[in-house]
């Protein structure tokens, strides 16, 4: 029963979002959940921490980056190989025990008393949350829907847009009431406590191999393509750039906030206050996205998702008031929502969706390493005197070229699409 009434949903993209939504819930609520408890492993709430962390351990601004580039490399590289899992396990198997590990990585952070350590408790957060959790969400999604896999993903994808818009606030209000590390034990008990509702969620559930046979997409001249073949295509390296290129400046954005802040002379906690504009364009370019996904295709979208980076950072550079940060911080989130729903649709739209739990993994694992980057090389620049402004404007020209590399080789997939069909 599960199966046909998926079918038919996966196959009538002109359906109205509201009645998709309430057919679809069980499953578009387990990507969003999953989304959601992720936060706990993003840089946006980690870095929430980071003057406390750093003043814990007597750490320099280079120093903690590094230490955080450190433990997210190590999840990058773990990323290649278990990330392939999603193409094995079932959600309700990989998903509840992802956030089972989620929830003892925050108790780790809680109750971790050595400079020493932070490395592993990092790389456990990284891995689980930002890794594992993000990426068996969005695997489901690409899987589990075809011809509404846009609208899937971006409804899946409002779980993280839900922790970017309540956790900085909330927990830094909470820093200034109660001590950090008890916080992190809320964090924990908030995933296990979400355990028992993922299993109510997944009671049907198809797994990964009868969900291929059935509801499978081809790719480029119709076929499916392994991850092997994807690695060994033009089209893969040419968004490459990309790939590393958000989540590099992107988190080095979010990690160096409390810095950010006091360099231009404001309040962290009126800093963070104008994130939740942030948030609310990216629920809407989500959305947007994933309704242009469905109409037009991920690959007539992905050169311009990225543009709106080169006027924020360059607005983070020169603005002298928090308004001019809010702007930033705006077009930061019309632009998150193309990077939450484009690649992950544009892997299954152009490589099918037999293999994409592997290939999506990799694409994990380079987006994880990108994050990875950007905390230790932001903190290593500011340690050298090249501080934060001086930065962005650099980033914002990465993002242009990152946007016209992959031009020509999207070009060429859509008429191999096109030829297959």
């Amino acid at each position: 029963m599960f199966v046909r009434h998926q079918r038919r949903m996966s196959q009538t993209p002109a359906s109205p979002l509201w009645h998709f939504v309430k057919d679809n819930a069980r499953w578009l609520a387990t990507g969003a959940l999953l989304s959601l408890l992720s936060s706990f492993g993003q840089t946006f709430f980690i870095s929430i921490f980071a003057g406390e962390i750093r003043a814990s351990f007597g750490l320099t601004n280079g120093q903690w980056g590094g230490i955080y580039t450190l433990g997210t490399a190590v999840s990058a590289a773990l990323m290649l190989v278990s990330g392939g899992l999603a193409d094995r396990f079932r959600v309700r198997t990989l998903g509840v025990a992802v956030v089972g590990l989620l929830g003892l990585a925050c108790l780790s952070m809680a109750w971790n008393p050595w400079a020493g350590l932070l490395p592993v408790v990092i790389f456990a957060l990284r891995f689980t949350g930002q890794g594992m959790a993000s990426h068996v969400a969005l695997v489901a999604m690409a899987r589990w829907f075809v011809a509404t896999r846009g609208r899937a993903l971006a409804v899946a994808t409002l779980g993280f847009s839900l922790g970017e818009a309540t956790m900085p606030l909330s927990f830094v209000w909470l820093k200034q009431r109660y001590d950090w590390h008890l916080l992190w034990v809320g964090a924990a008990l908030f995933c296990l406590a979400m355990m028992p509702l993922l299993l109510l969620l997944l009671r049907t559930e198809r797994t990964p191999a009868s969900v291929a046979r059935q509801n499978a997409a081809t790719g480029m001249d119709g076929r499916f393509w392994t991850r092997g073949e994807a690695l060994r295509h033009t089209l893969f390296w040419s968004i490459v750039p990309a790939l590393l290129a958000f989540p590099a400046f992107g988190t080095a954005f979010w990690f160096h906030q409390v810095h950010f802040a006091e360099i231009k002379g404001w309040e962290h906690l009126r800093l963070v206050a104008v994130f939740p504009l942030g948030t609310a364009c990216f629920m809407l370019s989500t959305l947007g996205f994933g309704w242009g996904i469905d109409r037009w295709g991920s690959g007539r979208l992905m050169p311009f998702y990225l543009l709106p980076l080169c006027l924020a950072f360059t607005l983070h550079a020169i603005g002298p008031t928090l308004p001019w940060a809010a702007a930033g911080v705006m077009l930061m989130g019309l632009a998150g929502g193309g990077q939450a729903t484009l690649p992950a649709a544009c892997w299954a739209e152009f490589y099918g969706t037999q293999h994409i739990g592997s290939i999506k993994a990799t694409v994990a694992a380079v987006m994880v390493l990108g994050s990875a980057i950007g905390p230790g090389l932001s903190g290593w620049l500011i340690d050298s005197g090249i501080d934060l402004p001086a930065q962005y404007l650099a980033y914002a020209a990465c993002f242009l070229f990152a946007s016209l590399v992959m031009v020509p080789t999207l070009r060429q997939a859509r008429s191999r699409l096109a030829t297959a069909a």
